[in-house]
């Protein structure tokens, strides 16, 4: 049985949703997501209340349950708060500009690299080794911090490169010197 699925989702003041078939719209401060529902689900909004019904016991109608409830709980608590990472530039000469598409990143190759935000994503360095990515959509913020990570990602030698804040990078001892 999904615990997950069936707890409600409360709509937060100033927060709206609409349920047309199997699309569901959520308006709120910070933007608007939209979402197709799996078709096998039906999702109830009651009193700013929404809910997620099940067809059937079937296990992947528990999974599919469980699943949709979170994707809509995070859409809710997105146009409330937003979501945030927080990316460090760790290396000698490495850093990160602000510009008016985005970001100009040099981390170490001959070229800087220019990383364009996507719309309802907000890119920005309050120093040149530090990069925070807003947005309201959960998927989008963690999609574009994994793509400028992996643009110089943390070698284990040094550290150089561009991690998550608090990331762990396992450092390895070099060359074990000549005699």
């Amino acid at each position: 049985m999904s615990r997950i699925g069936k707890r409600p989702i409360p709509l937060p003041a100033g927060v709206t949703a609409t349920v047309t078939g199997h699309d569901i719209r959520v308006k709120g401060p910070k933007g608007e997501l939209a979402r197709a529902v799996h078709p096998e689900l039906s999702v109830e909004l009651k009193e700013n209340v929404l809910t997620v019904n099940r067809p059937s016991e079937e296990t992947r109608h528990k999974a599919l349950h469980g699943l949709t409830r979170t994707l809509i709980a995070n859409m809710v608590e997105g146009v409330t708060k937003g979501y945030q990472k927080e990316l460090q530039i760790m290396g000698v000469g490495y850093k990160a500009e602000v510009k008016p598409y985005g970001l100009l990143l040099s981390v170490g190759y001959s070229h800087t690299i220019e990383v364009k935000a996507p719309a309802g994503i907000k890119l920005t360095a309050p120093q040149p080794t530090q990069v925070f990515i807003d947005g309201a959509d959960k998927e989008k913020v963690g999609q574009v911090a994994a793509e400028i990570r992996n643009l110089r990602p943390p070698e284990p030698y040094k550290g150089k490169g561009i991690k998550y804040v608090g990331e762990i990078v396992r450092r390895k001892a070099g060359k074990a010197g000549g005699k």
